[in-house]
C-alpha cells in the first residue's frame, strides 16, 4: 500500500529492452534506500513495481507487459526522473489517501494556468475512468495524492477533464512541476469511490 505522498524524485540511469519487457536501473538517494531489500516495493510515478538487484544506490525494478501498455514508464529514457514511493509500514501516518499503485490508465496535460506561488493542472482522462472523477474527491496522478478540483466535459465530447491546484512543496518535490502540454500521466482512482460507484451501477441495474 501507499499514501500517495512522493518522497522524492530519482534518476533512471539505465535501461535495458527486451521483447515486452524492459528493466530500470534507479539512482535512488540514500533517504530513500534505508532498509531496502530485494523483493522490495516501490511506485514510479505511481506504478508499484519490485526491486530486483540492489548495486550501492542502483536499484533494479523490472516491467511487464501490461505496465508498459497501461503507463508512462515505457517512455522513459535514461536521464529523466520519476516520483519515488517507498510502500507504507503497518502504523505510518496516511498523509494522503490509500493507493494500490495499480494504474488504470493515463491521462493526457491539456492546459496549465500559472499563478505565483501555485500551478493548476488540467488533464484529460479517458471515458472509462471519467466516472470516477468528482470535484473534491480524491485522484492519484503520477503517484501522488491530489484533490480533483473542477471537471468539465472533453473538448473532443469523450471522457472528461479535471483541474487540480499545485503547491510550492508538490511543485518542488515532485515531477508535476516539470510536466508541459501533451505530457502523459499516470492516474490511479480512489479504490473507495471505485467501489462505491460500481456498486451503485449494480443495484440500480438489478432493479431495471
Amino acid at each position: 500500500m501507499f499514501t500517495g505522498i512522493v518522497q522524492g524524485i530519482a534518476e533512471v540511469v539505465e535501461v535495458h529492452e527486451l521483447e515486452e519487457f524492459r528493466t530500470h536501473v534507479v539512482a535512488l538517494p540514500e533517504s530513500m534506500r534505508s532498509g531496502l531489500e530485494i523483493g522490495a516495493s516501490v511506485a514510479h510515478n505511481g506504478v508499484c513495481l519490485t526491486v530486483t538487484a540492489i548495486d550501492g544506490e542502483r536499484v533494479s525494478f523490472d516491467l511487464m507487459r501490461e505496465t508498459l501498455r497501461l503507463t508512462n514508464l515505457g517512455a522513459i529514457t535514461p536521464g529523466q526522473c520519476v516520483n519515488i514511493e517507498r510502500a507504507a509500514r503497518f502504523g505510518d501516518e496516511i498523509g494522503g489517501h490509500s493507493m494500490s499503485g495499480h494504474i488504470i490508465c493515463m491521462a493526457k496535460v491539456v492546459a496549465i494556468e500559472e499563478a505565483p506561488n501555485n500551478r493548476r493542472l488540467w488533464f484529460a482522462l479517458p471515458d472509462k475512468a471519467a466516472k470516477f472523477v468528482f470535484e473534491k474527491g480524491y485522484i492519484g496522478v503520477d503517484g501522488i495524492s491530489l484533490t480533483v478540483g473542477d471537471v468539465r466535459p472533453s473538448a473532443d465530447g469523450v471522457g472528461v477533464e479535471f483541474s487540480v491546484n499545485l503547491i510550492p512543496e508538490t511543485l518542488s518535490r515532485t515531477m508535476l512541476g516539470s510536466r508541459l502540454m501533451n505530457d502523459w500521466v499516470n492516474i490511479e482512482i480512489d479504490p473507495q469511490t471505485q467501489v462505491i460507484v460500481e456498486t451503485v451501477e449494480r443495484v440500480l441495474a438489478s432493479r431495471q
